[in-house]
């Protein structure tokens, strides 16, 4: 395949801003990618932001067949040109995070993308969340990103989307990227996390529970637990501190030193008395 500048160059292709579009065209990087997804021949793909397409074409060369959504139609003609003659890939012009998720799971499949990172965390949750098929996340993303996705309770980075893919999925940073790999170059280095969902990772009662139990948690860094309980679910402080106690918690503990385990229990806890 040509250079990539003169490809988008040759079909009048100009980035947009609004759709934090840096596109990777190191074959070596690419294969590394697609290695570390685990993709081979019996592997399903759903890429996410596709850009140019030379991931897509890479993921083709591995994988059973690749879906590959694209919100900008600009990039037609370039990435009819990359994909031309691969017949095991498809490409969606639309905006992935409006799709009905569960209606497009008909196998078992692994998502490896290149996220834009303006939609980087409502793509990730909405996968984590909604996803019932899904096997594995192999996203690039920022690398203070990716060190909130795998971040340990207690550390600055440690926060509820931390604690909400723990519910789900083994989270991992495998391979850190220089911000010199991309076109164009952005203003930060990112990071390859790989997330491998495990059934009931974290057992919970009601996964809406548990969401609201995160959501409360993290409410405010500044305040206790308690407070944030008291906020969130419209509780008395005695109730606060009674449920903080059956759950094994200090009363002045703070939402982020908890574990995802303990923020389940909690969540049980809550959801038994509603």
């Amino acid at each position: 395949m040509e250079n990539l500048r003169l490809l988008l160059a040759k079909h009048g292709f100009s980035f947009k801003k609004q759709f934090g579009q840096n596109f990777i065209s190191d074959t070596n990087l690419l294969k590394s990618i697609v290695a570390l997804a685990g993709v081979d021949k019996d592997t399903a793909v759903l890429e996410i932001g596709c850009g140019a397409g030379t991931l897509t074409r890479e993921l083709a060369a591995a994988a059973k067949r690749v879906v590959a959504y694209e919100i900008d139609v600009k990039l037609q003609p370039v990435l009819a040109e990359t994909l031309a003659g691969i017949d095991n890939a498809e490409v969606v012009f639309r905006d992935f995070l409006k799709e009905d998720l569960r209606a497009l799971e008909r196998e078992p499949y692994t998502v490896v993308a290149n996220l834009p990172y303006y939609i980087t965390s409502p793509l990730v949750m909405k996968l984590i969340e909604e996803s019932e098929r899904a096997e594995k996340l192999v996203v690039m993303v920022q690398d203070d990103v990716a060190k909130r996705f795998t971040a340990r309770a207690g550390t600055p980075e440690y926060g509820a989307i931390t604690a909400a893919i723990a519910r789900r999925a083994d989270a991992e940073i495998v391979k850190y990227v220089p911000r010199q790999m991309f076109t164009p170059a952005p203003n930060v280095d990112s990071a390859v996390v790989k997330m491998t969902f495990v059934k009931e990772r974290i057992p919970v009662q009601s996964a809406k529970a548990y969401r609201d139990t995160v959501r409360a948690a993290f409410l405010s860094r500044r305040k206790t637990l308690e407070n944030n309980l008291m906020q969130a679910f419209g509780m008395p402080r005695e109730r606060a501190a009674a449920l903080l106690r059956q759950a094994g918690i200090p009363d002045k503990a703070r939402g982020e030193t908890l574990a995802p385990e303990q923020l389940a229990a909690l969540s049980d806890l809550l959801y038994a008395e509603r």
